[in-house]
């Protein structure tokens, strides 16, 4: 009897855990075991490649572009508009291995270099009876290819000119990261927690003022404690970089809220387990991107 006794007080904690963790996925919106596994693996490759194997921190913005261009023009194709994958992988290419080799001046020739490419790809390609299109249709089309290669490379690219040529760039880069991540945490626990009235209920529903609250409270002491601690600036560079990097990551996770609501998909793809695609993990960091580069070049670090 005790063993029976045992066996069913087993059976049904497991009963109980399991329900527990398909309420907490049900909220969240996707597998958190599975989000967090995969997580870790992707931040220690980050890091590794950020401070210890610097030579892999270009390779590994490459592969990056090139994963998140393909969803993007993917994206762009399911919404009616023809942009080339392959010429936007080439044009990642082109603009990554610029910005690693020439920086700055590297970095806008790439984009250049690109845009010129796909746009002479996408206009050759209609004139092939396969893919004839009106005029309009073909500008639209190399409008959202060139908006892909701004978007994904050439911001990445920034962040390949920041490690490889600005004075302790990679701290500069981690503390980027770090207050784009409390951003997250802190929109998800006071949303979470405290989240009564919406912020965009037509784009993202999830989102809240009271996670925009939390989001804005460990943004800046990230700031704060990031430019003071880890970077030697001073408090007002703090305050300023995190704000700045708020208003960005919150503006482009509801960006690419917009795009995926507009495309009635959850996700970009499911590249990543339990996170979705590449591009849902960059929709906060890539405009934040900016913010970031202003600040290196106002220091004078680059």
């Amino acid at each position: 009897m005790d063993r029976k006794r045992l066996r069913e007080q087993a059976l049904a904690r497991k009963t109980r855990i399991e329900e527990a963790n398909e309420r907490v996925t049900a909220r969240a919106g996707r597998n958190l075991v599975f989000a967090f596994g995969s997580g870790i693996a992707l931040a220690a490759v980050f890091l590794l490649a950020l401070f210890w194997v610097r030579e892999l921190f270009p390779l590994l913005a490459l592969v990056i572009s090139c994963i998140a261009v393909y969803e993007l023009a993917t994206a762009f194709r399911n919404a009616g508009r023809r942009v080339p994958r392959v010429g936007v992988i080439i044009g990642s290419v082109i603009v990554i291995l610029l910005a690693w080799f020439q920086a700055g001046e590297g970095l806008l020739l790439g984009l250049l270099a690109a845009g010129a490419l796909l746009s002479l790809w996408r206009l050759v390609e209609g004139l092939m009876p396969r893919f004839e299109a009106p005029w309009r249709t073909l500008i639209a089309d190399v409008a959202s290819g060139f908006f892909t290669l701004v978007y994904v490379p050439f911001l990445l690219g920034m962040v390949v000119v920041v490690h490889h040529y600005a004075d302790h760039g990679d701290w500069w880069i981690f503390c980027l990261i770090l207050i784009v991540v409390c951003v997250d945490i802190g929109a998800y626990a006071f949303g979470v927690t405290l989240g009564k009235h919406k912020m965009a209920p037509r784009i993202s529903p999830g989102k809240t003022w009271e996670g925009f609250a939390g989001a804005a409270l460990l943004a800046l002491g990230a700031g704060v404690f990031s430019a003071v601690v880890l970077l030697s600036q001073s408090i007002l560079l703090g305050l300023l970089f995190g704000a700045a990097v708020l208003v960005t990551a919150v503006a482009g996770d509801l960006t690419e809220s917009l795009i995926k609501r507009s495309l009635n998909v959850k996700d970009m793809s499911d590249f990543i387990p339990g996170h979705g695609g590449l591009l849902d993990r960059l929709d906060s960091i890539l405009p934040s991107i900016i913010p970031m580069y202003i600040a290196v070049m106002f220091v004078g670090a680059l």
